[in-house]
C-alpha cells in the first residue's frame, strides 16, 4: 500500500485536472474519467490496484448515498412519489428480469439467476452521471425532481435484487416466500434502523456540547453507522442510508448552527468529489485485470455481449418511461396524481435516455465474492459479469451522456412551472422575510429598539426593502468593482497579519477573512 502512495497521489491530482478539463471542453467529467483510466491503465509499469469487494460497499456507498439524501428537496421528492417509486423499483425490477433472460438465451453457461445476478448491478442508472451531463442544459425541475428522487431509491431495490441473486447462485435455489419475507425485513427493518440511529445523532447534536468540527465529524460518522447496524440485522444498509439521511437533512436547522451547516457543506462537497472522481477513474483501470481474468470467452465475444444486455437497458427504460406516462393518464381518473397535464410524447424519450450507469454498477460487480462460498469454487462468471458490467457503464457513459445534452435541445419540452420565475421568486422572499422581521422586531423589542442604534438601522433596513418594489441590483461594472475591493481588503489584512510589529492577533484577522470570504459569496450569488 505503502509503496504506491505517489501513484495514489498522483491519481487524486489527475482528477482534479481531468474535471477542470470536462468543465472547459464541456463535456460530463464521468465521460473523462472513465476514458482517462482506461488509457493510465495501458502506461507500463503502472501498479494493479486491488480492492477487497468486501470493503467496496462500505467505502463509497454510505457517504454517497448519504450527500444525495441531504442534497434532495423532500417536498419534491413526495410530490412525485409514485413515478419516482415506479422508477426506483417496478423499472429496476423489471430491467432485471429483462436482462436476466436475454442474457440467460445468448450467453453461453448463464443460468437465469447468474442473470438475475447480472440484471440487478446494471439495472440502476446513476445519478453523478446524469447530474453531471444535465449541468450543461436547462431541463425542466419536475423532471430533475424525479431523476434526483429515482436515483437516490434504485439503488436500494437494485440492491436487494443482487443479495437475493447472489444466494440463487451460491444455493441453486430461490424459495419466493422465503424471498417475500426477507425483502419486507430488508426494507421495514433497513428504513427504521436508518430513522433511529438518524433520530439519535439528531440528539448527540442537540444535546451535547458540540462545535462546528465535531459536527461535521458526526455527519461523516452517521451514514458508516447507519448502514453498519443495518446490515448487522440483514436488512437494507443502503434503505437505512436513505431514510436517515432524509430525516436529518428535513431537520437539520433544528440541530446545526449556521457554522456547522457552512462547513459542514464544504467538507462534503470535496468528500463527494473525491469519492466520485476515484470511482469513475477506477472504471477504466479496472479493465485490464477484468480482460485478464476472462476464461472461455473471446474479448470480441464479451464486447458483443455487453452491447447487447446495454440495448436491452436503454430499450427496457424507455418503454418504461412511454408506459409510465400512459399509466398516469389512465390512473389520473381514479386517483390524484401530482400533475394531470400530459408531459407529451417527448418528455419520456428524454427521461429514457437518462439511463447512464456507472458508481453503483461497478461497486455492485466489484463486490461479487471470488468464491461460492468460503474453500469453495470459483464464484461462476465472475470476470465476464465485470467485463459486461464495464462494456454497459462505457457504452451508456459515451453514447448517451454525449448525445443527451443535444437531444434535449432538439426536444422542446414544457416546464409546466407552477412556481414564481427565479428572480420575481427571490425578490418576494427578501421582501416578505422583511416584513416578517420588522413585525417581529417591532412587538417583541420595542423598548430595547428605542435605546439600540444598531436595531434602528435594521429597523430602516428591512422598512426600505419594504418601500422599494424591487432591489437595486447590481451591474457587472459595479460587481467587479467590489469583488476588487474586497480582494485588496484581504491583501491588507493578509499583509497586517505578516507585519513584524504583531498589532494584530491572527485569529482576528481570521475571522476578517472569513467575513470578507462569506461577503464575497453574497455578492457572487446576488442577480
Amino acid at each position: 500500500m505503502i509503496e504506491h502512495f505517489q501513484f495514489y497521489l498522483s491519481l487524486i491530482v489527475a482528477i482534479i485536472l481531468l474535471i477542470m478539463l470536462a468543465n472547459k471542453i464541456k463535456v460530463a467529467y464521468p465521460v473523462l474519467l472513465v476514458v482517462a483510466g482506461l488509457l493510465i491503465s495501458f502506461i507500463p509499469g503502472i501498479p494493479a490496484i486491488h480492492i477487497d469487494p468486501e470493503l467496496i460497499f462500505i467505502i463509497f456507498l454510505p457517504p454517497l448515498l448519504y450527500e444525495a439524501a441531504w442534497s434532495i428537496s423532500w417536498k419534491e421528492l413526495w410530490k412525485w412519489r409514485r413515478i419516482i417509486g415506479s422508477f426506483a423499483f417496478v423499472v429496476v425490477f423489471l430491467t432485471a428480469i429483462s436482462v436476466a433472460f436475454v442474457a440467460n438465451y445468448f450467453i453461453p453457461g448463464f443460468s437465469l439467476a447468474l442473470g438475475f445476478l447480472l440484471g440487478g448491478i446494471v439495472s440502476p442508472p446513476d445519478a453523478v452521471s446524469a447530474s453531471a451531463i444535465l449541468k450543461f442544459v436547462k431541463i425542466p425541475k419536475r423532471m430533475s425532481s424525479i431523476l434526483e428522487g429515482e436515483s437516490l431509491l434504485n439503488d436500494a431495490s437494485s440492491l436487494i435484487i443482487l443479495r437475493f441473486a447472489l444466494i440463487a447462485v451460491a444455493t441453486g435455489q430461490f424459495i419466493w416466500y422465503e424471498a417475500a419475507f426477507s425483502f419486507s425485513w430488508m426494507v421495514i427493518g433497513g428504513t427504521g434502523v436508518g430513522l433511529l440511529i438518524g433520530w439519535l445523532f439528531m440528539k448527540a447534536h442537540k444535546y451535547l456540547p458540540t462545535d462546528a468540527s465535531m459536527d461535521t465529524i458526526l455527519t461523516i460518522v452517521a451514514p458508516y453507522a447507519m448502514y453498519i447496524a443495518a446490515e448487522e440485522v440483514h436488512s437494507s444498509g443502503v434503505l437505512a442510508v436513505v431514510s436517515g439521511g432524509l430525516l436529518l437533512s428535513s431537520r437539520r436547522h433544528r440541530f446545526l448552527s449556521a457554522s456547522s451547516r457552512l462547513r459542514g457543506i464544504n467538507v462534503w462537497e470535496s468528500l463527494v468529489f473525491v469519492l466520485n472522481g476515484l470511482v469513475f477513474l477506477l472504471i477504466g483501470l479496472d479493465l485490464p485485470e477484468i480482460v485478464s481474468g476472462l476464461e472461455g470467452v473471446s474479448v470480441s465475444a464479451a464486447v458483443g455481449y455487453g452491447l447487447l444486455v446495454t440495448a436491452v437497458l436503454i430499450v427496457v427504460r424507455i418503454l418504461s418511461a412511454y408506459g409510465a406516462v400512459i399509466v398516469t393518464l389512465i390512473a389520473r381518473n381514479f386517483i390524484t396524481v401530482a400533475d394531470t397535464r400530459s408531459p407529451g410524447f417527448k418528455a419520456p424519450l428524454i427521461m429514457g435516455w437518462t439511463g447512464m450507469r456507472g458508481v453503483v454498477s461497478l461497486v455492485a460487480a466489484l463486490s461479487i465474492p471470488t468464491k461460492l462460498y468460503v474453500g469453495g469454487p470459483d464464484f461462476p462468471q465472475r470476470n465476464l459479469i465485470l467485463f459486461i458490467t464495464f462494456i454497459v457503464i462505457l457504452t451508456t457513459l459515451l453514447l448517451q451522456g454525449l448525445t443527451l445534452p443535444y437531444l434535449i435541445k432538439k426536444i422542446n419540452i414544457p416546464s409546466f412551472n407552477d412556481h414564481l420565475p427565479d428572480e420575481e421568486s427571490d425578490e418576494l422572499i427578501k421582501r416578505e422575510m422583511s416584513r416578517f422581521a420588522l413585525d417581529h422586531l417591532t412587538d417583541h423589542y420595542g423598548e430595547v429598539l428605542v435605546k439600540s442604534p444598531f436595531l434602528q438601522q435594521l429597523h430602516e433596513k428591512w422598512k426600505s426593502k419594504i418601500d422599494e418594489e424591487t432591489e437595486v441590483k447590481l451591474t457587472p461594472e459595479i460587481k467587479n468593482a467590489y469583488l476588487d475591493v474586497l480582494d485588496k481588503q484581504r491583501m491588507w489584512l493578509i499583509e497586517q497579519n505578516h507585519d513584524n510589529d504583531q498589532r494584530f492577533d491572527e485569529d482576528i484577522i481570521r475571522k476578517h477573512l472569513m467575513k470578507i470570504d462569506l461577503e464575497e459569496e453574497r455578492i457572487l450569488l446576488m442577480h
